[in-house]
C-alpha cells in the first residue's frame, strides 16, 4: 500500500520562442542556461513529461506511477478513474505575444486528432501595456474571420483586454485567445497539450522557418458566437481564515484565490484532492509526517485520502487553491 503525503514535484521547463527568464528572477527557478523559457510545467502527467516527486519517501517516483498505483487515494473515489492525472498546472512567462490560437472542444477534438482543453489564467505579473486576447469582437462572423486570415489581419477580429496583476480569465475549449507580451501567469487546465495556431505574427523559428499554422482545425474548433468575454470577478468574501475570491466553478476543475495573514491556519478532512500554488508569501503544509514549505511560484498537491493535513501562514500569503471533484 502506498502511503501518501503532501507532494511537491520537480518543474519541467519548456523553451519557447516567446519566453524569457522571469521564472528565474521572480521565483528562483534554476533554468537551462541561455534559453528562452516560456513554460514551467509544475504538475504534469503528459506522456514524456511526467512530474517527478521532489521530496519525502516517494522521491523520484512519478505522478503517473501514483495514478497507476493508487488513483482513488490520490484523487478521491471515482468510477472509472482517469488513466492520467486530470489537470496540468503551469507557470507561463510571455515576454513576447503568443500565437493567436484555440483548443478544440470535446465535440470535435477526437475527429481532429486532438484533445479538448479548457483552462484558466491568473495574472501574477503584468507590465504596462500588457494585453489579453480573448474571444471575438462583437459581430465578427466566420466569413469575416476567414477574410482577415487570408489578409493576415485576423488579430483585428480578437477582443482585447488590458491586463493587470490579479486579473483572471476562464477559457473554455473553443475560445480563441493569446497572451500579450509582458506577462507571467499561473495556468490551471485540463490534462491536454493540443493547441491549434490561427496566426503567429509571421514569426520564424531559430532555423528561419515559419511556424506551422492549423487553419482547418482552428476553423472547426472556434466558437463563433463567443463575443467579448469578461474577466473573472474580483469579488472577495470573508472566510475562516482570511478571505476567498472564487474564480472558477466548472465540472473540470474549481479554483479560488485565498489571502491569509500571518498565523492563519486551516485543517481539513480527507476526501478531496487540493492543489496549492503560492502567488506571494509562504505557505506551510503539514501532515502525514511531512512538512512542506512553498513560496511564490511553487505548488503542492495534497492527496484526497491524507488525514490531518494543516496549512499554515507564517506571514501574509496569497495562493491559489485548486480542486478536482471526484464524481
Amino acid at each position: 500500500m502506498v502511503k501518501l503525503y503532501p507532494l511537491t514535484f520537480e518543474p519541467i521547463f519548456k523553451e519557447r520562442i516567446w519566453g524569457g527568464r522571469n521564472l528565474e528572477t521572480l521565483y528562483g527557478k534554476i533554468l537551462p542556461a541561455g534559453g528562452r523559457v516560456g513554460e514551467s510545467w509544475e504538475i504534469s502527467d503528459r506522456p514524456g513529461d511526467e512530474s517527478v516527486i521532489a521530496r519525502g519517501p516517494l522521491r523520484g517516483r512519478t505522478l503517473h506511477w501514483l495514478m497507476e498505483q493508487c488513483p482513488a487515494d490520490l484523487l478521491g473515489p471515482r468510477d472509472p478513474a482517469p488513466g492520467r492525472f486530470p489537470l496540468l498546472i503551469k507557470i507561463i512567462d510571455a515576454q513576447d505575444t503568443l500565437s493567436l490560437q484555440v483548443h478544440p472542444p470535446a465535440t470535435v477534438a477526437a475527429r481532429l486528432g486532438g484533445e479538448p482543453k479548457t483552462e484558466m489564467w491568473y495574472v501574477a505579473r503584468a507590465e504596462r501595456g500588457a494585453e489579453l486576447f480573448v474571444g471575438l469582437k462583437k459581430g465578427v462572423s466566420r466569413a469575416e474571420f476567414r477574410r482577415k486570415l487570408a489578409a493576415q489581419t485576423v488579430a483585428e477580429c480578437f477582443h482585447r483586454i488590458a491586463a493587470q496583476e490579479g486579473d483572471a480569465m476562464f477559457l473554455p475549449s473553443g475560445r480563441v485567445h493569446a497572451l500579450g507580451a509582458g506577462m507571467v501567469i499561473f495556468e490551471v487546465q485540463q490534462n491536454s497539450d493540443t493547441t491549434y495556431r490561427v496566426f503567429d505574427w509571421n514569426r520564424v523559428d531559430r532555423d528561419g522557418n515559419a511556424r506551422e499554422l492549423h487553419l482547418t482545425q482552428s476553423l472547426a474548433s472556434i466558437d463563433f458566437v463567443d463575443f467579448e468575454p469578461a474577466l473573472l470577478p474580483r469579488t472577495v468574501f470573508a472566510s475562516h481564515p482570511g478571505t476567498v475570491r472564487p474564480l472558477v466553478r466548472d465540472d473540470l476543475f474549481s479554483v479560488d484565490l485565498r489571502q491569509w495573514a500571518g498565523g492563519d491556519q486551516l485543517a481539513w478532512r480527507a476526501g478531496r484532492m487540493r492543489i496549492f500554488g503560492v502567488v506571494q508569501g509562504v505557505l506551510r503544509i503539514e501532515g502525514v509526517g511531512e512538512v512542506v514549505e512553498i513560496g511564490a511560484g511553487q505548488f503542492c498537491l495534497a492527496p484526497a485520502q491524507c488525514e490531518g493535513i494543516v496549512a499554515r501562514a507564517p506571514g501574509a500569503v496569497s495562493f491559489l487553491e485548486c480542486f478536482w471533484e471526484s464524481k
